[in-house]
C-alpha cells in the first residue's frame, strides 16, 4: 500500500510532526515492520522559505514551504505522479499557508488519489473562512477521521458533514512500557519525592500557573511535593515573547514562597524517556484555561503510561477522563486542584486505581492497532470512486447546481435614496456612501430579475435605483458618480465608466422596461445624456455606452441618429484593436486592466446589430486571447488588480475581482448568442464556478450565509467585504446562467423532437 503523508515531520518540534511519524511507523508495522521507500513517503511542511531548513529522513520525497501556493500544487503534481495509492493528510489550521491555512484546497482539489484528512482541530465557534475551509476540506476527502466523539457531533452539527464520511480512531500511543529499573526515579527532582508533572511545548494557554497557585496548600500538607514542568517553550512563543511566560512563572512560584518545588526541564525527549517521566511521578496535570481542546496528544500518552491524570475539563479530558481514569477541576479553579491532590496523595488506593483505569484503558490506544484502524480506512477509500472535484467537467450546469437566487443583501444595502455601495463583512458601510456604477448596475439586475423570474421584489427596489440615476444627471446630461450617506455630492463630473455604465442601464431599461411609463422615463434621460457620446475618450467608457446603444437599437431599429453612434463609437473599439495588436497580442490596448471582457462584448452586441462579420471576428480573436490569459486548466484566473499585465510582463494572480467574472459571463453568453458553438456555454459555467470555488484559492466567493459576495480574492485569503460591485456582479452572472441554462434545455429539447418527427415523403 503506497501512501503519501501529508504533514510537519521530525525533526521539526511539533506535535503533528510527532504524530505522523507514529502514524506512519504503526502502519509499517502492520505490514511486517520496516518501511520502504517504495510504500510510505512524507511531503513535509516547512515553516520558512528554506528547503534546507530541517535534516529529513529519507522518507521525506517532498517539501512544501507553508507560505507559497505554488508549492501545494506542485506537491499535488508530485503525489499525482508518484503512484500513490491515496493520501493522509494531517490537519492543523496553523501548519499551512494563507489565511486559516487556506492553500490546502488548492492541493486538496488538484489531488488524483483518494486523500484521508485527519482534523486534529475542529472548532466549536469557527470563524466563517475555518468553517468554509474544513467543508471544502471534507467535500475533497474520501474519509475525515476525528479522535473524539464531541469531534463527530461537531463536525455533523456545526458544519453539517455527513456522519458516513466521519471516522472515529483515538489519539495513538507509544507501544512502550515503563522500564523495570526506571531511571527517572532515582533523578534527583523524583528520588524520594511526590511528584506532580506536565510537559509539552510551554505556552500561556496551558494554565500552569494554576498549577503553581495549588502548591502551598499541597506542600503544606505535603512537603516532599515537586511540581515537574518538562518541555521547551513553544517555538512561535519563544520567536514573539521570548521566555517571557516561563520566567513569569518562576516569578509566580518565588512569590507564593514555592520556588524550591517548582522545576522546569527544558528539553526534548524521546517516548521511552516520556514514559520513564509519566510512570515516575505520581500525578499529571493538564491545566489547560479552556474547553477548546478536541484532542490533546499529551492527554492520551499520559493515558497510555498509565498515569493517574487530574485536569481541566476541556472537550478531551471529560471523554478520556470518564468511567474513573483521572479527576476533573475547573478551570483556573487552583483550590479545587490542591483539594483533589491533597485527596489522592492521602489515599494511595484511590491513586492506584486512578492508574490501573488508565493503563488499562491506554492498551486500546497503542499505535499498532490505531495503525491498523487507518489501514482498515485506507483500504476502503481506495476502493472506492474519489470524491468528485466539482469542476472537472463544465459542459453542464444544472440548477441544483448552484444555490436559489437571492436578492436578500441587495436589499440589506439599499434605502431610500438608492444603493450603498460599500459593506463591512455583510453589513452596510455607510461611512461610504453611494456611486452611480453600482445603482446603474442595479438596475440592470431589477430588470433581468423581473424579464426572468416575474420578481415581485425586483420590481419593488427597480424605482429606487432609476431615482438614484435620475439624482445624479445634471442638466446638461452628464451625470455624477458619488454621493455621500447624507446627501451631498462628491464629484462634479462622474467618470466615464461610470458614464457608460449608465447608458448601458438605461438602454436596456428601454429594451425590457415593465412598463410604458418607466420605458418613457428612460427614453428621456438617454437622450439628454446623447451629446456627451461623442466626447468619451476612455475605451471603457466607449464600451459599456456602445452596449447601451445597442440595447437601444433593439427597440428602435430606425432610429438613424443612434445607429451613427453605435457605428462611431464601434469604429473606435475596432480602431483600437486593429492599432494595438501584434503576434501573440490580440486585444485593444497594450495591457490588460480591469473589466476586460467588456471590450470584446461591446463588439459582440455591435456585430448583433450591424451583422458586420469583421467586428464579430475581431471580437472571437479578442475573446480567445483574453481567454488564453485567464484560464488554466479550466480553472478561471482573472487578471488581478494588483498590477494589471503590461504587454510582456507577468500576470498578477490577485487582487482578483467579482466584476471581471461577470464580464466574462456575459460576454461568453452573448458569443454563444451570435455563434451558437456550444463552448462558449462551456467556457460560461467554468467562469462562473469561480464564485463557487473554480478559482485560485479554490474557495467559494459566495457567501450562502448573507446571499452577499466578498470583494475578491487577495493573497492567501478572501475579502471578506460583500459590497454592491461584487454582489451585483455574482447576482447578474447568476441571472445569466440561469437563462442560458433554459436556453440550452429548450434547444435540446428541440433537436430531440425535430428528430423524432417521421419523414413525410410526397408521392
Amino acid at each position: 500500500m503506497r501512501i503519501a503523508c501529508i504533514s510537519t515531520y521530525p525533526p521539526r518540534e511539533c506535535g503533528i510532526a510527532t504524530f505522523n511519524n507514529n502514524l506512519i511507523c504503526a502502519i509499517n508495522s502492520n505490514f511486517g515492520g520496516q518501511n520502504s521507500d517504495h510504500e510510505r513517503f512524507v511531503v513535509a511542511l516547512n515553516e520558512s522559505e528554506d528547503l534546507d531548513q530541517y535534516s529529513y529522513p529519507p522518507e521525506v520525497k517532498f517539501i512544501i514551504r507553508q507560505n507559497l501556493q505554488d508549492d501545494y500544487l506542485e506537491a499535488a503534481n508530485y503525489i499525482n505522479q508518484s503512484g500513490a495509492e491515496a493520501c493522509i493528510i494531517e490537519h492543523e489550521f496553523g501548519i499551512f499557508g494563507g489565511e486559516s491555512g487556506i492553500y490546502i484546497l488548492s492541493l486538496l482539489h488538484e489531488l488524483k488519489v483518494p486523500a484521508l484528512t485527519v482534523l486534529h482541530t475542529v472548532l466549536k465557534e469557527p470563524s466563517y473562512v475555518q468553517k468554509l475551509i474544513t467543508r471544502e476540506i471534507a467535500e475533497h476527502s474520501s474519509a475525515i477521521v476525528v479522535m473524539s466523539k464531541r469531534a463527530v457531533s461537531f463536525l455533523s452539527d456545526i458544519y453539517e458533514i455527513p456522519e458516513e464520511k466521519i471516522r472515529l480512531i483515538e489519539h495513538g500511543v507509544p507501544d512502550i512500557d515503563a522500564s523495570e529499573n526506571n531511571p527517572v526515579k532515582e533523578h534527583p527532582l523524583f528520588h524520594n519525592k511526590r511528584t506532580l508533572f506536565t510537559f509539552g511545548l510551554i505556552s500561556r494557554n496551558k494554565g500552569l500557573e494554576t498549577v503553581i497557585k495549588a502548591l502551598p496548600r499541597i506542600t503544606a500538607k505535603h512537603p516532599d511535593v515537586n511540581y515537574i514542568i518538562l518541555g521547551n517553550t513553544h517555538p512561535g512563543v519563544l520567536k514573539s515573547n521570548g521566555e517571557e511566560y516561563r520566567d513569569s512563572l518562576k516569578q509566580l512560584a518565588t512569590e507564593l514562597g514555592v520556588e524550591k518545588h517548582v522545576h522546569f526541564i527544558n528539553q526534548f525527549v524521546t517516548e521511552k524517556e516520556l514514559f520513564n517521566f509519566l510512570s515516575a511521578c505520581d500525578i499529571y496535570v493538564t491545566p489547560y484555561l479552556n474547553e477548546a481542546q478536541i484532542t490533546s496528544g499529551t492527554l492520551s500518552y499520559a493515558i497510555g503510561a498509565g498515569a493517574a491524570v487530574i485536569s481541566t475539563p476541556y472537550w478531551h479530558a471529560q471523554e478520556l477522563l470518564d468511567h474513573n481514569r483521572g479527576r476533573l477541576f475547573n478551570f483556573k479553579d487552583f483550590n479545587a486542584l490542591a483539594d483533589i491532590t491533597i485527596e489522592l496523595l492521602d489515599d494511595n488506593t484511590k491513586l492506584s486505581r486512578l492508574k490501573a483505569n488508565a493503563y488499562d484503558y491506554g492498551l486500546k490506544l497503542r499505535w499498532t492497532g490505531i495503525g491498523k484502524q487507518y489501514i482498515d480506512i485506507l483500504s476502503q477509500v481506495i476502493d472506492e470512486p474519489i470524491p468528485d472535484k466539482g469542476w472537472t467537467s463544465l459542459k453542464t450546469l444544472t440548477k441544483a447546481a448552484i444555490p436559489p437566487f437571492d436578492l436578500s443583501h441587495i436589499r440589506r444595502l439599499t434605502n431610500s435614496t438608492g444603493l450603498i455601495q460599500h459593506a463591512k463583512y455583510g453589513i452596510p458601510n455607510l461611512h461610504e456612501g453611494y456611486c452611480l456604477d453600482d445603482n446603474a448596475r442595479a438596475l440592470i439586475l431589477m430588470l433581468m430579475s423581473w424579464q426572468q423570474l416575474k420578481s415581485d421584489e425586483a420590481l419593488d427596489l427597480f424605482p429606487t435605483y432609476l431615482s438614484y440615476i435620475h439624482y445624479m444627471q445634471k442638466e446638461d446630461g452628464y451625470f455624477r458618480n458619488f454621493l455621500s450617506f447624507n446627501h451631498n455630492y462628491l464629484d462634479e463630473k462622474g467618470s466615464e465608466d461610470s458614464f457608460g455604465r449608465t447608458i448601458w442601464a438605461l438602454g436596456y431599461l428601454i429594451n425590457a422596461a415593465p412598463n410604458n411609463s418607466y420605458r418613457e422615463f428612460g427614453q428621456e434621460l438617454f437622450e439628454s445624456s446623447m451629446p456627451h457620446f461623442r466626447d468619451l475618450r476612455y475605451i471603457r467608457g466607449i464600451a459599456n455606452t456602445l452596449i447601451g446603444v445597442a440595447l437601444y437599437l433593439k427597440t428602435h431599429p430606425s432610429d438613424e441618429r443612434v445607429m451613427s453612434e453605435l457605428l462611431r463609437l464601434t469604429n473606435h473599439l475596432t480602431t483600437a484593436y486593429t492599432k494595438n495588436k501584434r503576434n501573440n497580442w490580440s486585444w485593444f490596448e497594450d495591457e490588460l486592466t480591469y473589466d476586460n471582457a467588456i471590450l470584446p462584448l461591446a463588439l459582440l452586441y455591435s456585430a448583433e446589430i450591424t451583422g458586420d462579420e469583421n467586428t464579430k471576428k475581431m471580437a472571437i480573436e479578442s475573446i480567445s486571447f483574453l481567454e488564453g490569459v485567464t484560464f488554466n486548466d479550466n480553472c478561471f484566473r482573472p487578471v488581478g488588480n494588483d498590477g494589471w499585465i503590461h504587454r510582456g510582463s507577468e500576470k498578477p494572480d490577485f487582487d482578483q475581482q467579482a466584476i471581471e467574472t461577470m464580464a466574462m459571463v456575459l460576454m461568453y453568453y452573448q458569443a454563444y448568442h451570435l455563434t451558437q458553438n456550444p463552448n462558449m456555454l462551456h467556457k460560461m459555467n467554468a467562469t462562473f464556478m469561480w464564485f463557487h470555488g473554480n478559482n485560485l484559492l479554490r474557495v467559494p466567493i459566495y457567501d450562502p450565509e448573507t446571499k452577499g459576495c466578498c470583494d475578491g480574492l487577495q493573497p492567501g485569503k478572501l475579502n471578506r467585504n460583500q459590497g454592491a460591485e461584487s454582489t451585483l456582479a455574482y447576482l447578474i452572472s447568476h441571472l445569466t446562467i440561469l437563462k442560458a441554462i433554459d436556453e440550452s434545455q429548450a434547444a435540446a429539447v428541440h433537436k430531440e423532437t425535430t428528430r423524432s418527427k417521421p419523414v413525410v415523403h410526397a408521392n
